[in-house]
């Protein structure tokens, strides 16, 4: 069994800097942090699909790297377009798995299954794409490991989300491709993305897409192509991930905060009414 954490935008500023002027996302990165290491059951890595900061610069990786330090479980980092590669590579040089190649990505095993992570990134831009050659890379990843349980993660969601400024600034080329070459890959489990600040999930070349919830602010669910780019303080979140050779890849939304409970759901042997 290999149970993973999903954490996704949490788009760190400078220190004393709030998102937007309001969000204080290194608190809400700190909290999500205690969150996953006070799961019950610890998580084997962490998976942290983009916009690690917000403006890509080495300050504030330097300031992710202070925030991430306190995580108990190894983990993988995935450019978003609020990132900068080479920033990132220079502040994380002791993350090995990003390589010094034009686009971050890479191809882990970690004990049964594997992690391919995908390189959406167009610089000083909004939206992504998949050229030719990240995609290419990818079939020729998938190949060499037909059979092994892989999980796909990338920023932009390769999907339509019915959020039209999200959907805007989506993954604007190389979608058709991708489901083409996933779809002759069954053992690909999941495509875990992040950009939307939301737990969206869909069919996508035979296997299971998904975005993740941010652990600060989310984007405001208005599903009209005429959806104002807003967002909301809603409760923060994260996923957890469970693989098992016999059930594949088994998904949770969990919230981060402290809350009331846990409480029995039985009294002195009966059924609370």
């Amino acid at each position: 069994m290999i149970r993973f954490a999903q954490l996704s935008d949490p788009h760190i500023k400078v220190p004393g800097k709030r998102a937007y002027g309001r969000v204080d996302t290194a608190t809400a990165l700190r909290d999500a942090v205690q969150a996953v290491n006070n799961l019950r059951q610890r998580v084997d890595f962490t998976v942290i699909t983009g916009d690690l900061v917000d403006f890509g610069t080495i300050d504030e990786y330097q300031h992710l790297y202070e925030l991430l330090a306190p995580l108990a479980s190894p983990y993988y980092l995935i450019p978003g377009n609020h990132d900068d590669r080479s920033a990132m590579r220079t502040v994380f040089d002791d993350h090995a798995y990003l390589g010094e190649s034009e686009f971050v990505q890479y191809a882990i095993d970690l004990g049964g299954l594997r992690l391919v992570a995908l390189d959406t990134v167009v610089p000083h831009a909004s939206h992504g794409k998949l050229c030719d050659q990240r995609l290419d890379w990818l079939a020729e990843t998938l190949s060499s490991a037909p059979s092994a349980a892989t999980v796909i993660a990338m920023h932009h969601p390769p999907f339509k989300t019915f959020i039209g400024h999200m959907d805007d600034i989506g993954l604007l080329e190389g979608r058709e491709r991708l489901e083409q070459i996933v779809t002759t890959h069954p053992n690909v489990e999941r495509i875990l993305c992040g950009h939307l600040h939301r737990a969206i999930d869909v069919r996508f070349g035979g296997t299971i897409a998904s975005t993740c919830p941010a652990p600060a602010h989310q984007v405001s669910l208005d599903l009209s192509d005429a959806a104002v780019s807003q967002f909301e303080l809603e409760p923060p979140g994260f996923k957890v991930h469970v693989y098992t050779s016999d059930t594949g890849i088994v998904s949770h939304s969990a919230h981060i905060g402290v809350w009331e409970g846990p409480f029995p759901f039985h009294d002195a042997g009966r059924l609370i009414d």
